[in-house]
């Protein structure tokens, strides 16, 4: 026998962890810290631990405290404390200082790298006995008698065609008691559960903004280490929600990103491009003088909050982390939330593992609501729909009631939509012209992804599929002209043919950093994100 025939070798563990992030390795390391015989495995599609890590960062220190008391942030690298803090309004010309919101506060924080924390995380986690493999994507969910019973690493070795190549090595079965989803946002067998076991009824759907992000070395002079700052306004509309952060980490580099939410209206709107203008402003552009970008790279998170949590146990699993959807976004932070609650899946696993074994894990979100997790998200979650329903303006006023009046308790909660409904068709738009380039201060896409070390086997079955070939010209072109094509930060989507009458959606999966944007904000959801070969994506540098 040959190709995906041939039977599945198998290991088997206490415990499987998806993902080697902060959720992931915190829960791998609590588990080896209660009881150092539980076998625990964690499987990461990155070509090492941190190497599809992108983060701001700014790391509330809260969870990493309670997990390893003697941790010195400080001394990981390129972390420091968080000192000047700044909050801006931009317009066109202008830019002017406004008060820092309570939950922006970052005395006692630390700016770091979060690819290096998750480094740090990842060696402490095997030296306590835990056994990584970086470089396997983990590509169907094991469920047997209704029960997830483990997971699947991809096949290796399947060429273009969806035949096996003389490469060919059938994917690893890793079968637990026990599995632990950790796979970051949106996480594609994360999308699965939600669908297999109905996790979202009666919640809220998940709502997204994408974050782009360049690492920059500057001069010594320009370097301010533990500067915090952030910005609202231009170049956004008062209806577009988002903002840019740009943060001074050691060892003389910058981290400048834009988070803009999903829920934008416009399908001319390009994330990128706009990423791109906001740092030819004439505030902004000093503290790029002298500067060299050196990383790029861009990741979906979510938005949804506390009312969109879905349920997070059941039968041989869990959901934490950003899979589940616990980013604090007033704060903007969910590294500390990422930890926390995988350390509390942790706890409950290691008590059934001790105990009953039962087959959902009720006392995990029990855990999760008795803790201090559950309050921190629950007190501010009005203010980020606020911003979708009362605009920029409404939505501050919003935030200030909330914050200082109601004090995160009143008496109704706002409610999120799904982002690939709020697209207006292109006739109802008005398009967008974006400056071009300089390759200086400010870049096309290719050129970016060239910088963010991404890549995939090229001969591989494309891991963005379509439901239906046909609807991406009947109807992402024809009446959205296409919004994957800017909506993508990387140039996986291209119309090739529309000037002799004939689109075709041409499909660069090679480009493609992972940012899962295209798998949320198609209008039809027709686009489909699957785990390519392990190791392919991008490879993030520590900084990013």
């Amino acid at each position: 026998m040959s190709g995906p025939d041939v039977a599945r070798e198998a290991m088997e563990f206490d415990v499987v962890v998806v993902g080697a992030g902060p959720a992931g390795l915190s829960a791998a390391i609590r588990l080896k810290q209660l009881n150092p015989d539980i076998s625990v495995c964690v499987v990461e599609k990155g070509s090492e631990v941190g190497a599809h890590i992108l983060s701001g960062c700014v790391l509330e220190p809260r969870a990493m405290t309670e997990l390893l008391p003697d941790a010195d942030i400080a001394a990981i690298d390129g972390s420091v404390p968080a000192g000047d803090d700044r909050f801006l309004f931009l317009t066109k010309t202008a830019s002017f200082a406004l008060p820092t919101p309570p939950q922006m506060n970052n005395h006692g924080n630390y700016v770091v790298s979060l690819g290096n924390i998750v480094r740090f995380l990842g060696a402490t986690a095997e030296q306590l006995g835990v056994e990584i493999y970086p470089g396997f994507a983990a590509a169907e969910v094991l469920i047997e008698a209704d029960r997830v019973v483990g997971i699947a690493t991809g096949d290796m070795g399947i060429g273009k065609d969806g035949a096996p190549t003389d490469q060919f090595q059938r994917g690893m079965a890793l079968r637990a008691t026990y599995t632990i989803f950790a796979e970051g946002c949106r996480g594609s067998l994360g999308k699965q559960l939600m669908q297999q076991y109905d996790l979202r009824a009666g919640i809220d759907p998940q709502s997204y903004g994408i974050g782009i992000k360049e690492l920059w070395e500057v001069p010594a002079a320009h370097h301010h280490p533990g500067l915090v700052m952030h910005s609202i306004g231009w170049p956004l509309d008062a209806r577009t929600y988002g903002g840019s952060f740009l943060y001074h980490l050691g060892g003389n580099l910058m981290a400048y990103g834009f988070v803009i939410g999903l829920d934008y209206q416009n399908p001319f709107f390009s994330p990128f491009e706009e990423m791109q203008r906001f740092k030819t402003h004439r505030t902004i552009r000093p503290f790029f003088e002298g500067a060299k970008r050196i990383a790029y790279g861009a990741r979906a998170l979510n938005e949804g909050g506390f009312q969109s949590i879905p349920k997070l146990a059941f039968p041989g699993g869990v959901l934490v982390g950003c899979e589940a959807g616990f980013l604090n976004v007033p704060k903007i932070k969910g590294t500390h939330t990422a930890m926390k609650s995988g350390m509390l899946a942790a706890e409950a696993i290691a008590e059934a593992l001790a105990g009953q074994r039962p087959a959902t894990l009720e006392s995990f979100p029990a855990k999760i609501r008795a803790s201090w997790l559950w309050p921190e998200l629950q007190s501010v979650r009005n203010i980020r729909p606020g911003f979708a329903k009362f605009g920029m303006w409404g939505g501050l006023m919003n935030a200030a009631f909330e914050t200082y009046l109601a004090r995160g308790k009143s008496p109704w909660t706002l409610h999120n939509r799904a982002d690939n409904t709020t697209l207006k068709p292109a006739a109802q738009a008005t398009a967008i012209a974006y400056p071009k380039p300089d390759g200086t201060l400010t870049f096309d896409r290719l050129s970016s992804v060239f910088v963010s070390n991404t890549n995939h086997v090229e001969n591989q079955p494309v891991h963005l599929t379509l439901h239906d070939p046909a609807v991406a010209i009947t109807v992402n072109w024809d009446i959205y002209r296409s919004p994957e094509t800017r909506y993508c930060p990387a140039g996986v989507y291209e119309i090739i043919g529309a000037e002799q009458g004939a689109p075709k959606l041409q499909i660069n999966a090679q480009n493609c950093v992972h940012c899962k944007t295209c798998d949320i904000k198609d209008p039809t959801q027709n686009i489909n994100w699957v785990t390519p070969e392990g190791g392919g994506g991008p490879n993030y540098p520590g900084g990013m």
